[in-house]
């Protein structure tokens, strides 16, 4: 059990306080987050912390170690079967305190420990690389509804704009034509006109019948 802190005791002896703190930390290996004030959560931490370094060595001779604290085999065996191994790549900072403000009647400070949960794969690659690297390197943020909001819209934009420019190209052919056509209208029509012209000419050359 690591070095007690100074100041008053949680309990009214040492023993009591060894019980309430193995207590807590059978409640919080049960139900993976317990509520309780702060005072108690940053002494429950270090221990809490220190069963779980057991528990990943998971020998027999840290089996008998966290069983002198945690009474409850059940418990036991979670920790030994669940949580040391989700544990496995991380160094430490097993457990997390939340602050969730005071609490009613005689208003002290209540705080949520909870057990972190387990790096991924991909997580732990990237703690490899930092390491061997010895830079940060930024994971890849998942994305988010906004990102394809935004994605979807400019998505039915580029069609719009495709659209819009592909009835231009039409119209601008169906015009083009429209003009082919009245040419050739115009065309015929004055060929028309210089047959006629031609005929009446020939007529008025004819001498006139006696």
């Amino acid at each position: 059990m690591p070095t007690p802190t100074k100041g008053p005791r949680l309990g009214g002896s040492p023993a009591h306080e060894r019980l309430m703190l193995a207590n807590l930390a059978t409640a919080l290996f049960e139900h993976d987050r317990i509520t309780t004030t702060e005072t108690k959560a940053k002494r429950l931490r270090p221990l809490a912390e220190r069963l779980i370094t057991f528990a990943k060595r998971g020998d027999l001779h840290a089996r008998r170690q966290v069983m002198t604290v945690i009474r409850d085999k059940d418990v036991v065996h979670k920790l030994f079967a669940e949580i040391g191994p989700k544990m496995a790549e991380r160094p430490g900072g097993y457990t997390r305190i939340i602050k969730v403000g005071p609490r009613k009647g005689d208003n002290a400070p209540m705080v949520v420990i909870e057990i972190v949960e387990a790096l991924t794969a991909s997580a732990a690659v990237v703690k490899e690389a930092e390491k061997a690297r010895g830079t940060k390197v930024a994971p890849k943020k998942a994305p988010t509804g906004r990102t394809k909001e935004i994605a979807k819209d400019a998505a039915s934009e580029s069609e719009t704009a495709a659209s819009v420019v592909a009835a231009d190209e039409a119209s601008l052919e169906a015009g083009q034509d429209e003009g082919a056509l009245a040419a050739v209208g115009i065309g015929e029509a004055d060929a028309a006109e210089a047959a006629e012209a031609a005929e009446a000419a020939e007529l008025a050359d004819e001498p006139e019948a006696e």
